[in-house]
């Protein structure tokens, strides 16, 4: 099987014309989301007081602040990503916050030229599946990590096991063509899916001790609104987002009406609970 062709040229015009706008819009409810997975990594990572900490794929900036709060006054926490206006919500949010000393930078974690062991800490949650050459990257932030340094980060699991994107989107599908299926390593969400695959991208790089567990939570949608509500915000994300940024009104309406009929069953009157599955992914650099 190939390799996907699609280039990071792309991931940057796409996460700052298309996405990125959308997730500073709704970055509050896509945080109440995905917190609890990101929490479950950082634990895993456990910063510590004064520690130097790159955050790749930082967005808006969530858990940037989170971890420039463990790492206290003496820390120091970079956040990188492509998207310019992510960063820009990102810097809004630290303006002023407590615990490290924060700064952003608009950058490619794939090819940036970080200062060698500049880092003890590598953290990422969700930001590391969009690499057009993910052995690369991985290569290149090992450079960045001291000796003994620590790399900690979620991904997700294939689409089958997250019902809370797949379900959605099979109902969309009935009104509209839907994106063909991307190649299974092609930048994108589930481009780490394969857990043995990215044992041996995280291996070749020069990672020791690489562990690779499940999490496997039930998710609040929408960051627990009301069922109107969460569903204006399904139609805009994922799949059937980007399948209807130029549909029609009536079009639009047809698949918000089946999305309801779908995701109405998971819905326990304070918030919409659906499977989630990604994992979690622990490694070191050797002292030596």
């Amino acid at each position: 099987m190939t390799e996907p062709t699609v280039t990071n040229a792309q991931q940057i015009e796409y996460w700052n014309a298309v996405s990125g706008p959308k997730w500073v819009a709704l970055t509050d409810l896509i945080d109440a989301q995905i917190a609890p997975i990101g929490r479950d990594v950082i634990d895993a990572a456990a910063p510590r007081s004064g520690e130097r900490v790159l955050d790749v794929g930082c967005g808006c900036g969530q858990t940037t602040l989170e971890l420039a709060r463990l790492v206290g006054a003496s820390g120091v926490v970079s956040g990188v990503d492509i998207s310019q206006p992510m960063l820009a919500e990102a810097q809004r949010r630290a303006a002023g916050a407590p615990g490290a000393r924060i700064a952003f930078e608009v950058g490619d974690a794939q090819t940036k030229k970080f200062e060698e062991g500049a880092f003890d800490l590598i953290f990422s949650r969700f930001g590391v599946m969009f690499f057009e050459d993910p052995r690369a990257a991985f290569v290149n932030l090992h450079r960045a990590l001291r000796p003994g340094g620590r790399l900690a980060f979620a991904c997700w699991q294939e689409l089958a096991r997250n019902p809370w994107m797949f379900i959605p989107a099979a109902a969309a599908a009935k009104h509209i063509s839907m994106p063909a299926p991307a190649h299974p390593h092609a930048p994108g969400p589930f481009a780490f899916a394969d857990a043995e695959r990215v044992r041996g991208i995280i291996t070749a790089a020069g990672f020791e001790r690489v562990s690779i567990e499940p999490i496997l939570r039930t998710m609040v949608i929408g960051g627990g609104l009301e069922l109107d509500r969460i569903l204006d915000f399904l139609v805009q994300m994922g799949p059937a987002g980007a399948a209807l940024r130029d549909a029609s009104a009536e079009l639009t309406s047809a698949v918000r009406a089946s999305i309801r009929e779908a995701v109405t069953p998971y819905y326990d009157g304070t918030g919409l609970r659906m499977d989630a599955a990604a994992w979690q992914v622990t490694a070191r650099r050797a002292e030596r």
